[in-house]
C-alpha cells in the first residue's frame, strides 16, 4: 500500500503501534548484545544533545502511567509516538529511531522539519499498520524513550522500560488528545529545557493571537475539519482531534454534536446521510490525494448543503502539498507553517 493512510485510520492503526513490542518479552536478553549491530552504527550520533542548551538533570516527568526519572542528558533518544519527534526536534535533539505516519521519503523532508534534521536520517521503527519493530529499539540502545503521542497500553509501557525511561502520554488526557502545549510541555520537562518549550510555545500564541486579531470574523463562525476515506462513508473531526484544534485556534468553533457523536474516537463516522453535520461557516476537507475531491462534490446530499453551493468548503491533500499533514501533527513544529499555508486559503 503505497498511499499514506489518513489521519483517521492512522490513529486506530496506532492503536495498535506497539503490537509488536510484546516480542520484548522475549527480547530483554538481548540488550546487551545489540552494541555492535550495524543499526547503531548506522544512527549513532544523530541525538544531538548539546543543540539544546543549558539542560538541568536529573529530571521526573508525570505522565499517564506515573512518573519517569531521567538522570543525566539523552544521547540517543527514540520516539515511537506518531509525531513526537517533533517537539523533540524543536527542542534541538535528533532522535536516531522513529515512527513513520505518512510514509514520506526521505523521512525529514517535511517542509517544516528538513532544516532542523540538518540531512540526518533517524531508522524507521515501524510504519503505519505494520507497527514498532521490538529488534529496532533495542539496536539502537537508546536511553530515552517518547510515547507521547502513542496509544502506548500499560503493558507496554512496562516492558519498553526495561530498555530506558519511557515517556507516555500526559498525565489527565485521552491517548491522542491532549493539546501540542501538552506534548511541548511534557518533552521540554523531560529533556531538562523547560524553559525552552515555553519560549516555543509563546511564539506561537502570539502567531495565532495574531491571526485572530487580522481576522475578527471568523470569532463564533463554525468550521470542521473532515475526511472521505471511502466512497459512501465521511468522518468529522472532533475538538480534540489536532486538525480542529488548529482551526478552533484560528478562530472558529467546533460543534459539540461531532465531539458528542465521535465518542472516545476522533473522528465522528456517518453516510451520506449525516452529511447536514458538516453545515457550518467554513468546511476543510482533508484527503489522500486530490481522487476524492471530485466524488465528495457529486454526492447528491452534498451537493445539496448551503457550505457547498455557497463555496464555503475547502479542499486539501496530506500531501503534495502537505498542508494536512501539517495541521494531522500539529506540533511546534508544524504549526507556522499550517498557519502560513492555511489562512489565505480560509479567506478566499
Amino acid at each position: 500500500m503505497s498511499q499514506p493512510p489518513t489521519p483517521i485510520a492512522g490513529v486506530r492503526r496506532a492503536r495498535r503501534l506497539l503490537t509488536a513490542v510484546a516480542a520484548l518479552a522475549l527480547g530483554m536478553s538481548l540488550a546487551a548484545g545489540c552494541g555492535d549491530s550495524d543499526s547503531k552504527d548506522k544512527a549513532s550520533g544523530t541525538t544531538s544533545p548539546a543543540a539544546a542548551g543549558a539542560a538541568s538533570f536529573p529530571v521526573t516527568v508525570d505522565h499517564m502511567f506515573g512518573s519517569t526519572t531521567i538522570t543525566k542528558k539523552p544521547q540517543r533518544i527514540v520516539t515511537i509516538g506518531l509525531s513526537d519527534h517533533e517537539p523533540v526536534l524543536a527542542l534541538g535533539y535528533k532522535p536516531v529511531g522513529v515512527t513513520d505516519w505518512f510514509e514520506r521519503k526521505p523521512f525529514t523532508d517535511w517542509p517544516w522539519a528538513k532544516t532542523a534534521w540538518g540531512g540526518s536520517e533517524p531508522t524507521i521503527l515501524g510504519v503505519r499498520e505494520a507497527g514498532v519493530k521490538a529488534e529496532k529499539i533495542l539496536a539502537l540502545k537508546p536511553d530515552l524513550i517518547f510515547a507521547m503521542y502513542s496509544g502506548i497500553e500499560k503493558q507496554n509501557y512496562d516492558q519498553l522500560s526495561k530498555i530506558a525511561p519511557v515517556v507516555a502520554q500526559p498525565k489527565g488526557f485521552d491517548p491522542y488528545a491532549a493539546p501540542w502545549k501538552e506534548y511541548t510541555l511534557l518533552a521540554g520537562r523531560a529533556l531538562g529545557v523547560e524553559p525552552k518549550a515555553k519560549e516555543l510555545i509563546s511564539g506561537i500564541d502570539a502567531k495565532f493571537a495574531q491571526v485572530r486579531k487580522d481576522n475578527p470574523q471568523w470569532a463564533g463562525k463554525t468550521a470542521v475539519a473532515a475526511d472521505s476515506f471511502e466512497a459512501g462513508k465521511y468522518s468529522a473531526f472532533q475538538k480534540g482531534d489536532p486538525k480542529s484544534a488548529f482551526l478552533a485556534e484560528l478562530g472558529f468553533t467546533i460543534p459539540e454534536e461531532i465531539t458528542k457523536k465521535a465518542g472516545k474516537l476522533n473522528v465522528a463516522e456517518f453516510g451520506s446521510e449525516g452529511l447536514n453535520m458538516l453545515e457550518v461557516d467554513r468546511l476543510v476537507w482533508m484527503t489522500t490525494g486530490k481522487e476524492p475531491h471530485a466524488r465528495i462534490k457529486n454526492d447528491k446530499v452534498y451537493k445539496e448543503l448551503k457550505v457547498a453551493k455557497e463555496g464555503r468548503d475547502l479542499f486539501l491533500t496530506y500531501q503534495d502539498p502537505p498542508i494536512g499533514a501539517a495541521l494531522s501533527f500539529n506540533t511546534v513544529l508544524s504549526i507556522p507553517y499550517a498557519i502560513e499555508q492555511v489562512v489565505p486559503l480560509i479567506k478566499k
